[in-house]
């Protein structure tokens, strides 16, 4: 069985967050290292992606940083959506294989089992709807990638205690009037973040077959650092 390095970051920058994702597709390319899962929370920052509309984002950026939020303009698919602490972010640096939306839909079904443990048994992948995980029609969790020479970058983020607030000053995922929801608001519960973490990282090793190993921040850039000669 293949074998799955999981990060846990904690709260990250997201210019770090992406330096570090495009050093680990680098290697993951060469065969140096496994696939990677990255979970970590990001500080308050709005990202758009390929096929965002400047309408996603109405007011100005000044207007913006104003409320402490960064924004940057990023290769993934997938509009505009926000992330911020109590949101979990997961980043899979990955072998996508011959089919990226087959890729895409296991995260979906990791997500969606994850959340199952959690008590939110009626959530759902896209289906019909555009990409992402959904509670009826509350929209919990988003999903954008890059593939670059069979290897994904960026990934999914799930509300899970987040503040709710900065989506309604955009279009979210270019969706007008969408709602959105977190485990939280759903289950009436905080600080899962911990355990919801372990649960996902533990669902999305089994939707693509591999075995998960748990490697320390300091391990992975030792990893990186010795490849790269550091």
């Amino acid at each position: 069985m293949a074998e799955l390095w999981v990060c846990r970051l904690g709260r990250v920058p997201y210019a770090e967050a992406l330096t570090l994702q495009e050093r680990l597709r680098e290697r993951r390319q060469e065969g140096a290292i496994p696939d990677v899962l990255l979970l970590l929370e990001h500080t308050p920052v709005y990202t758009r992606g390929r096929r965002t509309d400047t309408r996603e984002l109405p007011f100005s950026e000044d207007w913006y940083g104003a409320r402490g939020i960064e924004i940057f303009d990023v290769d993934r698919g997938g509009k505009a959506t926000y992330h911020g602490p109590g949101q979990l972010v997961g980043y899979p640096i990955a072998q996508v294989g011959s089919s990226i939306i087959g890729f895409l839909r296991a995260m979906e079904a990791a997500i969606v089992a994850a959340l199952a443990g959690e008590g939110i048994v009626d959530a759902r992948g896209a289906g019909s709807r555009p990409t992402g995980v959904w509670v009826a029609d509350r929209k919990i969790a988003s999903l954008g990638i890059h593939v670059a020479r069979g290897v994904s970058t960026h990934g999914f983020a799930v509300n899970v205690d987040n503040d709710l607030t900065p989506f309604g000053w955009i279009v979210p995922c270019g969706l007008e009037g969408v709602q959105m929801t977190s485990v939280a608001r759903e289950t009436g519960r905080v600080d899962c973040m911990d355990c919801f973490r372990k649960r996902i990282a533990f669902e999305f090793a089994q939707a693509i077959g591999a075995r998960q190993r748990i490697v320390s921040p300091a391990r992975l850039e030792q990893a990186l650092g010795t490849l790269i000669g550091a």
